[in-house]
């Protein structure tokens, strides 16, 4: 019953545009087609960006992800929603002692982080020390937040649902 009433709320709210190699300019014409349709929309997401491309050459795969991000940028303004892009990051992290993503971590443009409002990352320890004291726990880290602090959160993690949940116990 419950289900049936959140699909009835949803069914011309949500729209999953699998296609591949969508570009900023075909995304921009998709949700304005949409937003006439639906009402403008309540979030975007972009998973992830780097599968992106543009419909022009760049010198550099650096220079086309920051075309994408200032494009993703102007779609939130244009819209006047969030726009939530998961991003790659590079293996720089797997380099370092301490394994927690930091935003140079982003992978293939500086841009991503200077275009962003907030930056999220998810830290388990787990996936790099498999005798981690802190099995089935998550760390959201804020890496950018404009408006706010830099801090992180912990949460449980359930692996088998992919569901973050509060923590009961709030010691580390």
């Amino acid at each position: 019953m419950a289900m049936g009433h959140i699909l009835e709320h949803w069914k011309n709210r949500l729209v999953i545009d699998d296609e591949g190699s969508l570009t900023p300019q075909k995304l921009r014409t998709k949700v304005r087609q949409n937003a006439r349709k639906y009402g403008k929309p309540a979030a975007i997401f972009i998973d992830y960006i780097q599968l992106m491309q543009t419909s022009q050459r760049y010198e550099n795969r650096n220079l086309e992800i920051a075309n994408i991000s200032r494009s993703l940028k102007l779609l939130a303004k244009e819209m006047d929603c969030p726009v939530y892009a998961l991003s790659q990051l590079n293996r720089s992290l797997e380099q370092r002692a301490n394994k927690r993503p930091i935003n140079s971590d982003l992978r293939e443009s500086g841009s991503l982080e200077q275009d962003a409002d907030v930056i999220l990352f998810i830290y388990r320890d787990e996936v790099y020390d498999a005798d981690s004291p802190f099995k089935g726990t998550a760390e959201i880290i804020i890496g950018k937040q404009r408006n706010g602090p830099l801090t992180s959160v912990m949460t449980n993690f359930r692996s088998e649902f992919a569901l973050f949940e509060n923590r009961t116990n709030t010691t580390h």
